[in-house]
């Protein structure tokens, strides 16, 4: 991934915020938190996470359709359809 690319600053920003929200459900478990409050805390993280793992798999398939051409003249080499749909698979 181009951190140069727009792309990248939003998952970052996405990753910055689920690492933020992964500390905080572990300050809770420390301090002794009521069970529901962290389980809510966890849902939020873990949804953080697929959100940016689903930006991640969509700036690949865009990259890769926009870099076709050039792979060809071997530039990049773009994700075949089986590499693309096992990314998305895995976040299913």
């Amino acid at each position: 991934m181009d951190p140069a690319d727009p792309s990248a600053a939003l998952i970052l920003n996405r990753l910055r915020r689920a690492h933020g929200q992964l500390a905080g459900v572990i300050s809770m478990i420390e301090n002794g938190r009521d069970c529901r409050d962290v389980v809510t805390q966890l849902a939020a993280v873990s949804r953080a996470l697929d959100r940016a793992g689903f930006k991640i798999v969509a700036t690949s398939l865009r990259e890769c359709l926009v870099n076709e051409g050039n792979a060809e003249n071997g530039t990049a080499k773009p994700l075949s359809e089986d590499e693309l749909e096992k990314l998305f698979l895995t976040l299913a």
